[in-house]
């Protein structure tokens, strides 16, 4: 399934500690700031080499691709390293590697100074014990999917946790020190992506774990962030799945935390964000029943007037408040200048119900063929959901070209425009359901037809879970990110981007005026629709770099508990991510403390 149609322009591209240490206050040399490779203080050469003895000689130094065009344009070392660009797995699997390229104005890839590349998590710990011994900025990085460049710092040391990939399915899972009944579930390490747990969970056994809509995104940062798939509308955020979850805190601790373990740290893991609060290195997350299908429903109709494409907008709103407004459908609708775009996905239908589902909304389209034409014909349909991942059941999916990819490692087809994308601009909402009344609908669709003009808007129906069974809605809320997400029917998403304008890649130079322009499009949309609810807020992981109301936007009333517990257990901030809590205590790079 085409999972994505706003990004694009890029294809021009070729022994663990158990006690605490915290110290009351912030030590005197983190008040100083975070030391630099060229500050005295910076660690010794026989310092990082006993570090790397410690994590088995998995001490890294390493490169962006962009950093390697740039020192040497149209090498073949370039040139190899360039096919990564297009290959999100790939990216991941690079420690310099990001799946974006970059945003204009706000942040541009730099490779840490050194990365510890963690078997175990006693190699976590060495890692976070070097950085707070000797100061350092640390980032930590799973898949590297940050549009806001959280895994991204230069002169800092990355914690990646990609090597660490084990999976184990469980019967009967019991958190630790807990007296909740057994349940299905499955426990993943830090490292591993969503592919690899549905080939896991759904391919291999028949059960279904929530996890990301994009195969390749890293597990933890996903939960962490609150998470949603294609299919949240039915079973919610992926942090309400959490059932238990290992850290190593910035004291080197490693907690098993869950409802019972503390419990104030647990909350924060599901939905606080990732790079806060501490390295997550294992996730059990419970399982569930998988429906008999999967299913999807994919079309784009044009209007070949402004009165014709407002009765299209109108009809479009009006056909799913009323019949596709459940936990059956997620996904999205595209808004353009011109026309409309559905790629939507279902479960628990089957394909004649699937469908049936969108018939009248066709046949109206197809009534009047002189008013709209479609400019891609609609293909509509369920299959086993078992085969949903299954890269070779599933023609959806694009299979990982390198000769040493695993063979259920790939991605959606979709997903290939937005690899090392440059941003330009990129800003998000949630709308609440009741824009769906009867009485506000022609709101919503007025905005929806005057934010197209300037840019495309797609509206994410399975990142807002108004509409979700009470019980998921319910868990939606006990969860550490804005509660405003259990009252949205919808995130708004509308987005600009092209290619990476840096030295030495062989592609002509982006035009920058333009992307500016871009920026300045995308800002004007977003500003039509947020009009509609200036208060509901947005989902963290993908939102606007420049958001001022972050701490509103992302986390609502439950800002003031996140902050408490990030400076019970990191009261030095060692782990810094741009919006992530208790950033406002920093300079932007991370480096300087500043008063609050």
């Amino acid at each position: 399934m085409n999972r994505r149609s706003l990004l694009k322009g890029v294809a021009a591209l070729p022994v663990l500690a158990t006690t605490s240490t915290f110290a009351d206050t912030p030590s005197a040399v983190s008040k100083a700031g975070r030391v630099r490779p060229s500050d005295p203080a910076w660690p010794k050469a026989n310092e990082w080499e006993s570090l790397s003895r410690a994590v088995g000689g998995n001490l890294l130094q390493p490169t962006t691709i962009w950093q390697a065009c740039a020192e040497a344009p149209r090498s073949p070392t370039c040139l190899a390293r360039l096919k990564e660009a297009r290959n999100p797995i790939a990216l991941g699997d690079d420690p310099g590697g990001t799946q974006v390229s970059g945003w204009l104005d706000a942040w541009t890839p730099n490779a840490s100074a050194y990365a510890v590349a963690a078997r175990s998590t006693a190699d976590v710990v060495a890692g976070v014990n070097f950085v707070r011994q000797h100061n350092l900025r640390m980032v930590v990085k799973g898949g590297g999917h940050s549009y806001l460049g959280g895994s991204n710092a230069v002169d800092s040391l990355l914690i990646w946790t990609r090597a660490m990939n084990r999976i184990e399915l469980h019967d009967a899972f019991v958190p630790s020190g807990c007296t909740t009944p057994p349940t299905p579930a499955v426990t993943v390490e830090a490292g591993c992506m969503w592919i690899d747990v549905y080939t896991a969970v759904t391919t291999q056994v028949g059960r279904y774990v929530q996890g990301g809509g994009c195969t390749s995104v890293g597990v933890a940062g996903l939960v962490q962030g609150g998470g949603f798939g294609s299919f949240s509308k039915r079973y919610g955020l992926a942090a309400a799945s959490l059932l238990q979850a290992e850290i190593v805190t910035a004291d080197g601790v490693v907690r098993t935390v869950n409802a019972s373990q503390e419990p104030d740290l647990f909350w924060a893991l599901k939905g606080g964000g990732g790079g806060t609060f501490g390295v997550v290195t294992r996730i059990t997350l419970q399982t569930h029943d998988l429906p008999e299908n999967f299913g999807w429903a994919l079309f784009e109709v044009k209007a070949s007037s402004r009165d014709a494409y407002r009765r299209l907008v109108e009809q479009l709103v009006d056909y799913y408040a009323e019949h596709l407004f459940s936990p059956q459908w997620g996904e999205k609708l595209v808004f353009q200048s011109d026309g409309i775009r559905v790629a939507m996905a279902c479960q628990g239908l089957s394909n004649e119900q699937a469908k049936s589902a969108w018939a009248p909304f066709i046949a109206w389209v197809r009534a009047v063929p002189a008013d709209f034409t479609f400019s891609e014909a609609p293909h509509i349909g369920a299959s086993p959901a078992r085969r949903w991942w299954d890269i070779e059941a599933n023609p959806g999916l694009v299979p990982d070209p390198r000769p040493e990819a695993p063979s259920n490692h790939g991605w959606w087809r979709g997903d290939g425009d937005e690899v090392s994308l440059f941003l330009h601009g990129y800003e998000s909402q949630w709308l609440p359901a009741t824009l769906l009344a009867p009485a506000q609908r022609g709101r919503l669709a007025e905005a929806l037809m005057e934010a197209a003009q300037f840019q495309a808007v797609e509206l994410h129906l399975n990142k807002g879970l108004a509409g979700a069974p009470p019980e998921v809605n319910e868990q939606a809320r006990q969860c550490a990110m804005n509660p405003s997400v259990a009252d949205a029917f919808a995130l708004m998403i509308t987005a600009a981007g092209g290619p990476p304008p840096f030295a030495g890649l062989p592609i002509a130079p982006p035009d920058m005026a333009q992307a500016h322009r871009n920026a300045e499009g995308v800002a004007k949309a977003a500003a039509v629709l947020k009009a509609l609810s200036p208060q509901s807020g947005a989902y963290i992981s993908e939102t606007d770099f420049f958001r001022g109301d972050w701490r509103e936007a992302f986390w609502g009333p439950h800002y003031a508990r996140l902050k408490a517990i990030k400076d019970r257990y990191d009261p030095a901030g060692f782990f810094f991510v741009h919006h992530g809590v208790g950033s406002e205590d920093w300079s932007p790079d991370g480096f300087t403390p500043v008063r609050s």
